[in-house]
């Protein structure tokens, strides 16, 4: 954790300038909470076409209403160049982390997909360039490893993509490289390894699965799991990922840039363990015994789903100074202990 630390305190004594695409989302409100609890200063940019207000506001609740004021934010879309331009202009880092998720929404809409997560990191990319960011970090996924089979996942060794939101992903790290080389962008590039956590959309059809079994859980359904269980996933809890952005964001080491790394914790599990962890934690949690028997559905696995993922993250940790400070247990209690407050609350 010493590199993080020297990170969070650079930036308390050395306030920077951040701009944080898709500020309303997941995991770009906990980039803003982190950022204004370090008194940066940010602009945020999002659309709100899967981000929401509520995220925006229980960060101000969080941070108070002076570090609130540090924030700027623009309703706008990473695919139009005036926007981008509004956003960047005077910033010395860009977060992005705006994209439209989920490989089976990629499989239904691949034009959708391919607008938000290429044509927008083009669009941000160069106007980025344009106005002199001193360091572009965005956000890729291990989707891009495809149908490689190795484990642990390496970031040199990948396969061929199995979604066309693993292919916007590739693309992605292709024009980033590409700025990097023919116009010096300095850019870092992480890997998410499926980020998990509060804030994250519980709703839709195209919910993260830890988000989406706990919401049917507490409202009393049978979650789904699809295959035969023992799929299995590198979890990673949210606060893994802001590290690794901060990281990226202060690193003065110019071997670290122009680089993609793996952002997990190098643990697998399944999903059928994951299930068992979530339902015994929440019905621990509420004293329910009718909740600690449900059992999940199976349903025929998904088109364009790996079927295990696991990270190496010893790049990470080398050229970043990376350690992740929460394994799923750790990240699980902390989600699992607001999803019932926040399920008590209501009831309320």
């Amino acid at each position: 954790m010493q590199a993080y630390e020297r990170a969070s305190m650079a930036l308390t004594r050395d306030p920077r300038r951040f701009v944080v695409t898709g500020v309303a989302g997941f995991i770009g409100s906990h980039l803003l909470e982190r950022l204004l609890t370090l008194g940066q200063r940010v602009v945020g940019l999002d659309d709100f076409s899967t981000g929401h207000r509520r995220n925006l506001d229980d960060v101000r609740q969080r941070v108070g209403d002076e570090a609130w004021r540090r924030f700027r934010l623009i309703e706008g879309d990473v695919c139009v160049e005036a926007d981008c331009a509004r956003a960047v202009a005077g910033a010395e880092v860009v977060l992005h982390q705006a994209a439209l998720g989920s490989v089976p929404r990629s499989i239904a809409d691949p034009l959708a997909t391919h607008r938000a997560n290429v044509d927008g990191f083009l669009t941000l990319l160069m106007a980025s360039r344009e106005a002199g960011v001193g360091r572009f970090v965005y956000a890729s996924s291990s989707s891009v490893y495809g149908d490689s089979a190795a484990l642990p996942k390496v970031e040199e060794a990948l396969g061929r993509p199995l979604s066309p939101y693993a292919a916007s992903k590739l693309m992605d790290e292709l024009y980033a490289e590409v700025a990097a080389r023919v116009y010096a962008v300095p850019v870092i590039g992480l890997r998410y390894f499926n980020v998990f956590g509060p804030r994250q959309d519980p709703d839709g059809p195209y919910a993260a699965v830890i988000p989406r079994w706990i919401g049917e859980l507490l409202a009393g359904k049978r979650p789904t799991i699809y295959g035969d269980g023992e799929t299995s996933r590198d979890f990673c809890y949210v606060q893994n990922a802001v590290q690794a952005n901060l990281l990226a964001a202060t690193t003065p080491s110019k071997a670290a840039l122009c680089q993609a790394y793996n952002i997990a914790v190098g643990e697998r599990t399944t999903l059928s363990e994951l299930f068992r962890v979530i339902r015994d934690g929440l019905a621990a949690r509420l004293a329910d015994e009718r909740l600690a028997a449900v059992e999940a559905r199976f349903e025929e696995a998904r088109a364009g789903d790996v079927r295990h993922s696991l990270a190496d993250v010893a790049k990470a940790r080398r050229l970043l100074g990376y350690e992740p400070t929460h394994r799923l247990k750790e990240g699980l209690d902390e989600t699992l202990d607001r999803a019932v407050a926040a399920s008590k609350a209501t009831r309320d």
